[in-house]
């Protein structure tokens, strides 16, 4: 179906343009007056803020100091007994203990001399003699007021100033106190002003008085150039009230500062902030007004919009609801509520979807019906496939087992050609069951990788020995390309990929040549096999990977191939998750690539390698349990040719009744799977091992290839082989089972 272009007139622009200048200015204008409000109201508020927080670092000093200056005036009361002075003295060290700025106490007569000093830093005195007739510390305080005098520093090292008051009685006697400052900078230094900001004193004069780093104090740092002090300390200075200036602070960085000064001492506190942390809330609070706008200046375009295609949103909807329809979304509905004929329109639309809808569901649930069938047919195929192997492979094993007897007792040219012929057909259609064999092995999920690092060259090597005479006899070039690289995969099944991939270049090549190679390529490897045969089209390129599926094959002729190699390729390749392509077309030959993750050379093993049949079993007791007379016979045969003595049985109970009549426990169990009576081999091989105190080793054949047998067989930890069984694998197993060797049983198995 066309799509249909929606409707976007001269009317549609006009409309929503006007509507949405309309709304935009009145948002823009209520907008501008609610920034210019916000900004007004938010800094009056960090004014008001700031100079709170200045007027109460002002009042806790000088509520600091008045404590002391009371504490100080009670020392000051008069005493009219002889033992006046040592009273005086008395109450001097109750005001150390009392005030612990207080680092001093003198006592100065009418006359102006003193009589009487206490201090924490030096020696008590009494009449001294000291003049201080003309210090200010006494005749300010003379003239009826307590005295607060100027900064000064002792020693260079830390800040002082005196205070002194005169006393009440009749002999004009005053009390001057010497005060550490540093415990004005404990109160400063408490004062917390946000995240960064600061307070600080200083005297009418600029002099730093006090400041959280008392480095800067000790420094005797004037601050009267700094433009916030200057403009405070500028006169008048009585009765000051400071609002918020911008400054900058001892590092030159701006500041925004408020001041409240302290009447009685001369001194002005300052509290400042960093221009940003002072005035973040301000412009947080116009930039969340600017986005406000913002966001209301698209919504009132978006509410244009709307607004405008309110005339072609019935005709849209009708639009993409036969859209919807014509992709087969047959549950779709078209919803209209305009109240007229498109609203009509829309019904009848619906109606045809529905009726379309109950046609589409009944021709489902046909298909379902019909894939359910064929899931089961594809079980029953399985089972049948399954049960056949089984039941081809015993007399096949048993054949096997009389071919190999017969090999060794033949001796004739031409009765060796027959064996050799007989030989021949019975690994032929052992390759066909291994093939059948490895497809139920893959369905189960019995296949578990068992995933290491090595070198490729080995596995390369041993494709261009094992395929280097067929490719000759057929006149073909095999080049072997030689690598250095490390990979990371399972060696087993990474032969069986490359061994049934190079198999189907070399049968389906009549002339060129193959070629094989790993290359780098992006951070892997990517293992290539070329080939000059006859391509494969486009259209059949995934039919291929398909069990049984053969191009060029119709006559089904078994020396071609079975048609399973692929679809093995296929599954063990996503069974070990290494991506398979394939590149080809007709006459231009063929490329089969498998992208394998890299290894690490330093984690690099010998691989395990099996060793050669040892050549004398001689004396080995052994217990067969098969309930097939041909293949029970057969391994008899051949298990005393190789020198074992021999226990043949069709049961686990026969099997305990005939090794009752021997003294001597047995040296290894070997046993079929399936037996008669619903009985296992695996059942059979637990029964037997528990008559003895020791583990005896053992042994599983099975020509079962059920996808439900095979997992039970891995899970008893059992080694298993297939029938029909190798003689030589059969040996090499019996051999490591006997030495106790479970890597080369591994091996074999």
């Amino acid at each position: 179906m066309t799509p249909v272009p929606a409707p976007s007139g001269h009317l549609f622009r006009r409309y929503a343009l006007y509507f949405a200048i309309l709304v935009s200015a009145s948002l823009l204008l209520s907008g501008s007056i609610q920034l210019y409000v916000s900004y007004r109201e938010n800094r009056a508020a960090l004014v008001a803020l700031q100079q709170e927080t200045a007027t109460a670092a002002a009042a806790r000093i000088q509520n600091y100091l008045s404590e002391i200056e009371i504490h100080v005036g009670w020392t000051t009361l008069p005493h009219d007994d002889p033992t006046a002075l040592q009273q005086r003295r008395a109450d001097y060290l109750r005001l150390l203990r009392q005030a612990p700025a207080v680092t001093e106490a003198r006592l100065i007569g009418g006359d102006g001399r003193e009589q009487l000093r206490v201090s924490r830093l030096g020696l008590d005195a009494v009449d001294s003699g000291a003049d201080f007739s003309r210090d200010p510390s006494f005749t300010e305080a003379r003239i009826g007021r307590t005295y607060f005098g100027p900064v000064y520093f002792r020693q260079d090292t830390e800040p002082y100033m005196t205070l002194s008051v005169a006393s009440g009685g009749h002999d004009s006697s005053v009390t001057a106190v010497d005060i550490n400052l540093t415990f004005v900078w404990d109160v400063v230094s408490r004062i917390r002003i946000g995240d960064t900001g600061y307070a600080y004193v200083v005297d009418e004069t600029g002099q730093l008085v006090s400041h959280p780093e008392i480095s800067l104090v000790l420094q005797k740092l004037n601050l009267s150039t700094l433009p916030q002090v200057s403009a405070v300390l500028a006169p008048p200075v009585s009765n000051r009230k400071y609002t918020l200036s911008e400054g900058t602070d001892t590092r030159g960085r701006p500041v925004v500062a408020a001041a409240a000064a302290i009447p009685t001492l001369g001194w002005t506190v300052f509290v400042e902030k960093p221009h940003t942390e002072a005035l973040a809330p301000v412009y947080s609070s116009v930039w969340r007004t600017g986005m406000l706008l913002m966001v209301g200046l698209v919504l009132s375009v978006a509410a244009a919009v709307l607004l405008a295609r309110q005339i072609v949103t019935p005709i849209r909807a009708l639009q993409a609801g036969a859209t919807r329809l014509g992709a087969g979304a047959l549950d779709h509905r078209i919803e209209i509520a305009t109240g007229d004929e498109l609203e009509a329109l829309a019904r009848q639309f619906n109606h045809m979807a529905s009726q379309l809808e109950a046609s589409y569901a009944h021709l489902e649930q046909r298909i379902e019906e019909r894939t359910r069938e064929l899931e089961l047919a594809s079980t029953a195929k399985s089972r049948f496939l399954a049960a056949a192997s089984h039941d081809l492979r015993q007399p096949m094993h048993a054949l096997g087992l009389f071919v190999a007897r017969l090999r060794e007792t033949v001796h004739a040219p031409e009765a060796r050609r027959t064996v050799d012929q007989i030989d021949a057909s019975v690994r032929a259609l052992d390759q066909l069951l291994d093939a059948l064999l490895d497809m139920s092995r893959l369905d189960a999920g019995v296949l578990k990788p068992r995933l290491e690092d090595f070198q490729i060259q080995p596995l390369l090597a041993r494709m261009q020995t094992e395929f280097l005479p067929a490719a000759q006899a057929k006149g073909l070039r095999l080049s072997v390309i030689p690598s250095r690289l490390v990979v990371r995969s399972d060696p087993v099944l990474l032969e069986r990929i490359l061994m049934n991939l190079m198999s189907n270049a070399v049968r389906y090549t009549s002339r060129g040549g193959i070629v094989v190679g790993v290359r780098r390529r992006e951070g892997h490897a990517r293992l290539e096999i070329w080939d000059s045969g006859p391509g494969i089209p486009v259209e059949k390129q995934q039919a291929i990977f398909q069990e049984f599926y053969q191009l060029g094959n119709p006559e089904r002729d078994r020396s071609k191939g079975l048609g399973l190699g692929l679809a093995i390729v296929k599954r063990l390749s996503q069974l070990l998750k290494h991506p398979l392509d394939l590149t080809s077309s007709p006459g231009r030959g063929s490329r089969f690539s498998i992208d394998l993750p890299p290894g690490e050379a330093s984690r690099v093993t010998s691989p395990p390698r099996l060793r050669k049949p040892p050549g004398d079993l001689s004396g080995a007791f052994v217990v067969v349990v098969e309930d097939e007379r041909l293949v029970r016979e057969g391994m008899q045969d051949l298990l005393t040719q190789w020198g074992c003595q021999v226990v043949t049985a069709g049961s686990a109970m026969e099997a305990a009744a005939r090794l009752a009549e021997h003294d001597r426990m047995p040296d290894l169990i070997i046993s079929d799977y399936r037996l008669r009576d619903g009985e296992t081999g695996i059942q059979a091989i637990s029964r037997l091992q528990g008559a003895y105190p020791v583990s005896i080793p053992a042994l599983l054949i099975s020509g079962d290839t059920a996808p439900e047998r095979l997992r039970e067989a891995r899970e008893s930890g059992l080694r298993l082989l297939h029938k029909p069984v190798p003689p030589a694998r059969l040996r090499a197993m019996l051999a490591a089972l006997l030495a106790g060797n479970d890597r080369d049983s591994a091996a074999a198995s």
